[in-house]
């Protein structure tokens, strides 16, 4: 087996396993926003998820440039798998910056912020399960 082939059969699951980790992370996260009662304590948590979410998501893309790359392949999924990976990126930027300037006295603020987080975190699943359906049938 040469090299390349090598590496697109180890590429193409890491991908896949990927995408569900970072499904999973964001599950985790809108359970998070959900469940957790303390604004404080739910912070801290979407804080220390924030980073490994960001670095999932960008071994997604990698991994996906690797895998069209060496394939060749610039359908229309791959180039749809594009703006998915910047709304995930930048939904989560904008979630990670409406929440870091909300003060502890500020209660409409937080509960506006859980709304909104409930928000984004619906949209990412959406977008991931749309994605992964129409990579599956197309």
């Amino acid at each position: 087996m040469d090299a390349g082939t090598q590496l697109i059969s180890t590429s193409t699951p890491t991908h896949v396993y990927a995408i569900f980790v970072l499904l999973c992370i964001i599950i985790y996260n809108y359970y998070t926003v959900a469940t957790q009662k303390e604004f404080l304590f739910m912070a801290k948590t979407l804080k220390k998820w924030t980073s490994v979410y960001h670095s999932v998501n960008f071994a997604v893309a990698y991994l996906g440039i690797v895998l069209a790359s060496f394939t060749h392949d610039m359908s229309p999924t791959v180039i749809l798998m594009i703006p998915t990976t910047l709304f995930l990126m930048i939904s989560e930027i904008k979630r990670y910056k409406k929440m870091r300037v909300i003060k502890l006295d500020e209660k409409e603020k937080q509960e506006e912020f859980r709304v909104f987080a409930k928000k984004i975190y619906i949209m990412q699943i959406a977008a991931i399960v749309l994605m992964y359906v129409i990579a599956k049938v197309f």
